[in-house]
């Protein structure tokens, strides 16, 4: 008799891994680093800990920091990703500026943040409104996500068919009506994807940014307060909420992607 196994759901092994995690954060709060010197420091906080330090603090402390940080990231994402997908287009129109726009990416990937930061904030000037972007912040979100967007995007313009192009061209069509009627779809998967991955790179850049900024209000500056006061639970308050906005946006792109291109994932639409 052939017994039939049933797959578990993702969904179901998604939440044990996240218990064995936390159970595994726990055990290492307590022993491995536990509190140690005279004020009782502890460099890993347990759970409980950690969620005291976000109720203690209230959601409108954390929200007016991380609020000014992905309105940052949201400006770069769109203006890194926006030049990124227009340059890419207009490589399949003049093949010969392929070269220049794939260097120019390299080497956006290549430099350090660390080390553009303050030339970019000499260029762009001093620090802003309190509450308002950090320009220097916009423009590492943008930098951040332009490398991704350009490969992504280019691999994706040139994985058309053939024979769909050589179609175009035999009914009088130009090149800009194959970048229309045919890359585009082709590559809407390979665009997505790297719209997708893009999300944590321009949050990540505009965290960094406004190191540089000279601001008093983002996720930057809270986040410096307290490694300077060695506040371990608020820091790891902190990196859970940067990560848990970095996997939002993920996601929403991931969705987004679905809905746009559900022949990306394998299934019909």
């Amino acid at each position: 008799m052939n017994v039939r196994k049933r797959a578990i759901p993702s969904w179901v092994t998604g939440i044990g891994g996240l218990v064995v995690l936390v159970g595994v954060w726990w055990i290492l709060a307590l022993t491995v680093f536990g509190p140690r010197g005279s004020g009782n420091y502890a460099p890993i906080p347990t759970p409980p800990q950690v969620i005291e330090a976000l109720f203690t603090d209230g959601f409108a402390y954390y929200w007016r920091s991380f609020s000014v940080t992905i309105t940052e990231a949201g400006i770069g994402y769109l203006w890194g990703n926006g030049i990124a997908l227009v340059l890419s287009a207009i490589v399949l129109v003049l093949p010969w500026l392929e070269g220049v726009l794939n260097q120019i990416a390299v080497i956006t990937y290549c430099i350090p943040i660390v080390a553009i930061g303050p030339l970019v904030l000499i260029v762009l000037g001093g620090a802003p409104a309190p509450g308002e972007p950090s320009a220097t912040a916009v423009f590492l979100a943008a930098f951040s996500v332009f490398f991704t967007t350009v490969v992504g995007t280019l691999l994706g313009l040139k994985a058309a068919d053939k024979s769909s192009l050589d179609v175009v061209t035999v009914y009088g069509g130009s090149k800009f009506t194959q970048l229309r009627k045919v890359r585009v779809i082709a590559a809407l998967p390979g665009i997505l994807n790297s719209l997708q991955i893009a999300v944590p790179a321009a949050f990540l850049g505009a965290v960094l940014g406004e190191y540089f900024g000279k601001i008093d209000v983002g996720v930057g500056p809270i986040l410096v307060g307290a490694a300077v006061t060695l506040n371990s639970p608020r820091v790891w308050v902190i990196f859970l909420l940067c990560a848990l906005v970095a996997i939002i946006g993920y996601a929403l792109l991931g969705l987004v992607a679905r809905l746009i291109a559900p022949w990306s994932t394998g299934k019909a639409a």
